[in-house]
C-alpha cells in the first residue's frame, strides 16, 4: 500500500508540478481558439496611377464551425437559415441532398429501419454507404427551400473546425441581412460579415496580364492545394490563379484578422474578442501605362485581324508585340492575339509573348555578328567575307534573297544592311573551323551548335528572361545531329541566320534591348514598386522598388557593338537600294532596326496534328529608338503566314512598328522612371512603303 501511494504521489507531482503549465496550455487550447477573417487584397495601379484593380466590399453571411458540432446541429441551423435567405442550388448534387437528408435525426431513424442489425453494427464508413443507398429509395424530392438548406449545409459541413466560410457572399439583400441579424441567436455559428471581390474601375483591358483570382467557391487550386494549406491558407480562400495575381500572391493577399473565440462545455461560443484587425494586401504599381498598352493592343489586333480576314493568316498562330525600356528592363507594353482556328476569330493572348516560341528569321543576325567579333573570327577593321553561295551535295543552294553575284564580298555592317544569309553562314563556317568544297563536302567542329547558342544566349535568346510572370518558357532548339547520327552541318548554317531555333517575343525584346544598351542584358519586369495599403494616396509609403537588374554582359567590346549598331542603322538609313527596312528612314529621331523572314511550316489543318505540313512564312522585326540614345526597344512577330505579297506584310510590319512608337503616351511611359527622365524626341510618324524583299 505504501509503494502504491508513493507511486500515486509521484504521478501527481509529475502532472501538477513538473508538467502542470504545459498541460494547462493543452486544456486552454481546447476551450479557446483563434478564428481568422478575410481582408481586402492589394490594389493594382498602372504607371500613371490609374486604378486597374480595386476591391469591392459585399455583404456576406458567414458561418464559423464550432468544435465537435454535430451534423444534426448543422442541419437544424441550415434549415432555419434557408427560411431567411436564398442560395444558389444550380450545382447541388444528389449526394449533397442525401447528406442533408441523413443529417436529420428523424430521417436517419427511418433509413436505419431499412437496414439489418448486422449492417447497423458495421464500421462508420461502411454503414454510411449503406445508409446513402437506402436513403436514395425513400427520400422524397426536396422542395426549393430544402434544396437551399442542403446547399447551405454542404458549405457548413465542408468547413474545418473553427474556420469561417461564406454561406452567401454575392447578391445578399438588405432584407436578408435584417432577417438574419434578427435571428442570429437561433443559429449558432452564423454571422454577418463582409466579402471582398476585385473590381476594375478602368475596364478589363489589362486583365490578360493582371490575371484572375479564384472565388470562395473555387477556393484553392487543386494542383497546389497542399502547398497553400502548408502556408496557412483555408480551402475556400481566394488566391491569385494566373499572371500577376499569382506571381505576387504573397504581396497581394494581406494579413487575415484574428479573433479569439471561447467555447463552453456545450460547444457554444461564449465570447469572441478581436485580437488583430487584419491588414489589407499591399499594392502593385506597374511599369505599364494602361492607355499605351491599350493602343498597342488595338494596333496589333487591327492589323492581325485584317490578315485573318483576308486568309493570309489562315495557318498563323497569332501576332505578338513587346515594348521595353532597354536601359532598365521595364516592360512598357506587351500584347498578343491568338488565332482560334475552329472559329476563325482572334482572342487576346498577351501571355503568348512569354510562352509561345517561333523561328524568328534574320532578326538574330546582329547577335551572330557580335558572337563572331567576340571570338575573333572577324574584327572591326577586317570583317570582309566573300558573298558566294554555299553548295552542299544533295541540297538546294544556300544563298541570300538577292541575286547571286550582286556582291563579290561584304563587310559586317553592309551584310546587316542588306541582310545577307551568305555572310552569316560564312561566319558559322569560320566559327566551326569548316572544311568545305562546293558540291562535295562540308565538315565543322562538333561544338558549332553550342558555340553559336552560347552567343545567342548572352542576349537572352533561347533562355528564360526572368520576367515577373509565371509560365515563361525557354525556347525550342533544333536537333544537332541528323537521322544518321552525323552533325547536321546544314542546320548549323540555318541557325546562323535565324532559320532553325525558336524563341519567344519577350526574348526577342530582351535581345534587342541588349544591343541597344551596349551589351547589358536586363531582366524584364512589370512591377515598378510595391506600396502599403493606406487609404490616403498621399500617405502611401513605398515598401520596395524594382531596381534594374543586369543579368549578364556580352563579351564583345564597345567597338564591336558600335559596328553592329551601325549595321542596324544602315538597314534603315543606308545607301544600298537593297537595304531591308528602308520604310523607316524618314522617322525622326532616327531608328535602328533589323527585320526577319523565316521559312516555317504548319499543318495544313491546324486542328489536326496528323495533317500534312505546308510551307509558311514568319515575319519579325526588332528596333530601338532614338538610335543614338535608345529609350525604347520593340519586338514584333507574326508567325506562319501563307501569303505575303497580296497582304503587303513588309509594309504591314514596319507600319506596326511606326504606330507603336508613335502612340501619344510614348513620351510619358518610355522614360526611365526611377530617375524621372522623359523622352525628348517627338513622335515617330509618316511611314512609307517597305520593300517586298527581305532577308
Amino acid at each position: 500500500m505504501f509503494v502504491l501511494f508513493a507511486l500515486l504521489v509521484g504521478q501527481l507531482a509529475y502532472l501538477q508540478i513538473i508538467n502542470g503549465s504545459s498541460f494547462s496550455e493543452v486544456v486552454n487550447s481546447s476551450s479557446s481558439t483563434t478564428v481568422e477573417g478575410t481582408v481586402p487584397r492589394g490594389m493594382i495601379y498602372d504607371s500613371e496611377g490609374r486604378v486597374m484593380v480595386s476591391n469591392k466590399a459585399n455583404k456576406a453571411i458567414t458561418y464559423t464551425k464550432n468544435e465537435s458540432v454535430t451534423s444534426a446541429q448543422m442541419e437544424k441551423v441550415a434549415t432555419v437559415l434557408a427560411t431567411y435567405i436564398n442560395a444558389d442550388t444550380s450545382s447541388l448534387t444528389k449526394r449533397q441532398e442525401l447528406d442533408y437528408y441523413l443529417a436529420n435525426k428523424q430521417n436517419l431513424k427511418r433509413v436505419n429501419k431499412q437496414l439489418t442489425k448486422a449492417q447497423l453494427k458495421l464500421g462508420a464508413t461502411k454503414l454510411y454507404k449503406l445508409e446513402l443507398k437506402a436513403a436514395k429509395k425513400i427520400m422524397p424530392s426536396l422542395s426549393s427551400k430544402q434544396k437551399t438548406a442542403a446547399a447551405i449545409y454542404y458549405k457548413m459541413n465542408s468547413a474545418s473546425e473553427f474556420s469561417t466560410v461564406y454561406l452567401k457572399e454575392t447578391g445578399v439583400t438588405s432584407t436578408e441581412v435584417a432577417q438574419v441579424g434578427e435571428h442570429l441567436s437561433s443559429m449558432p455559428g452564423v454571422n454577418l460579415g463582409t466579402d471582398w471581390t476585385n473590381s476594375y474601375p478602368n475596364g478589363k483591358s489589362m486583365l490578360s496580364i493582371i490575371g484572375s483570382v479564384s472565388t470562395s467557391k473555387q477556393g484553392l487550386p487543386e494542383d497546389s492545394l497542399s502547398a497553400y494549406l502548408t502556408e496557412g491558407y483555408s480551402r475556400n480562400d481566394r488566391v491569385g490563379t494566373s499572371y500577376l495575381q499569382k506571381q505576387y500572391e504573397d504581396v497581394l493577399k494581406g494579413s487575415k484578422s484574428q479573433t479569439k473565440v471561447t467555447v463552453n462545455s456545450n460547444n457554444s461560443v461564449t465570447s469572441a474578442v478581436q485580437q488583430y484587425a487584419g491588414s489589407a494586401g499591399e499594392n502593385l504599381n506597374l511599369t505599364l501605362d494602361s492607355k499605351f498598352q491599350g493602343q498597342v493592343a488595338d494596333i496589333v489586333k487591327k492589323y492581325y485581324q485584317s490578315a485573318v480576314s483576308s486568309g493570309a493568316a489562315s495557318l498563323s498562330d497569332g501576332a505578338y508585340a513587346v515594348v521595353m525600356n532597354p536601359s532598365t528592363g521595364a516592360v512598357l507594353a506587351m500584347t498578343g492575339y491568338k488565332h482560334n482556328f475552329k472559329k476563325n476569330t482572334i482572342t487576346e493572348n498577351a501571355l503568348g509573348t512569354i510562352n509561345q516560341t517561333f523561328v524568328m528569321g534574320s532578326v538574330v543576325k546582329p547577335a551572330m555578328v557580335l558572337g563572331a567579333l567576340e571570338d575573333g573570327v572577324i574584327t572591326t577593321s577586317n570583317s570582309s567575307l566573300p558573298d558566294v553561295p554555299i553548295y552542299l551535295k544533295g541540297t538546294p543552294v544556300k544563298k541570300s534573297w538577292y541575286n547571286i553575284g550582286a556582291y563579290s564580298s561584304l563587310t559586317a555592317d553592309h551584310a546587316l544592311e542588306i541582310s545577307s544569309n551568305i555572310y552569316m553562314m560564312r561566319l558559322a563556317m569560320r566559327e566551326g573551323n569548316a572544311k568545305y568544297e562546293a558540291n562535295s563536302y562540308l565538315t565543322m567542329d562538333n561544338d558549332i551548335f553550342s558555340k553559336m547558342r552560347r552567343h545567342f544566349g548572352e542576349f537572352g535568346l533561347g533562355i528564360k528572361t526572368g520576367i515577373d510572370l509565371p509560365g515563361e518558357v525557354t525556347g525550342l532548339e533544333g536537333a544537332t545531329h541528323n537521322s544518321y547520327g552525323a552533325l547536321a552541318v546544314g542546320s548549323a548554317l540555318d541557325l546562323s541566320y535565324g532559320n532553325y531555333d525558336a524563341y519567344t517575343t519577350m526574348q526577342l525584346a530582351d535581345y534587342v534591348s541588349t544591343v541597344a544598351n551596349d551589351g547589358y542584358r536586363m531582366r524584364p519586369y512589370l512591377v515598378q514598386s510595391i506600396t502599403d495599403s493606406s487609404k490616403s494616396s498621399k500617405s502611401k509609403s513605398v515598401l520596395s522598388t524594382t531596381q534594374p537588374e543586369v543579368l549578364g554582359k556580352i563579351g564583345a567590346t564597345q567597338a564591336d557593338v558600335n559596328l553592329v549598331k551601325q549595321g542596324m542603322w544602315m538597314t534603315v538609313h543606308g545607301s544600298d537600294s537593297n537595304r531591308t527596312v528602308s520604310a523607316l528612314n524618314d522617322l525622326n529621331p532616327g531608328v535602328a532596326a533589323k527585320s526577319g523572314t523565316a521559312q516555317t511550316f504548319a499543318h495544313s489543318d491546324p486542328t489536326d496534328s496528323s495533317s500534312p505540313l505546308v510551307e509558311t512564312t514568319t515575319i519579325s522585326l526588332v528596333a530601338f529608338a532614338p538610335a543614338k540614345n535608345p529609350q525604347i526597344a520593340v519586338a514584333l512577330v507574326i508567325p506562319n503566314l501563307t501569303s505575303l505579297r497580296g497582304l503587303g506584310t513588309r509594309r504591314w510590319r514596319t507600319t506596326l512598328l511606326s504606330r507603336i512608337t508613335s502612340c501619344t503616351t510614348l513620351r510619358k511611359i518610355a522614360a526611365i522612371r526611377a530617375h524621372k527622365r522623359r523622352l525628348t524626341a517627338r513622335q515617330l510618324h509618316n511611314i512609307g512603303h517597305a520593300r517586298q524583299d527581305d532577308g
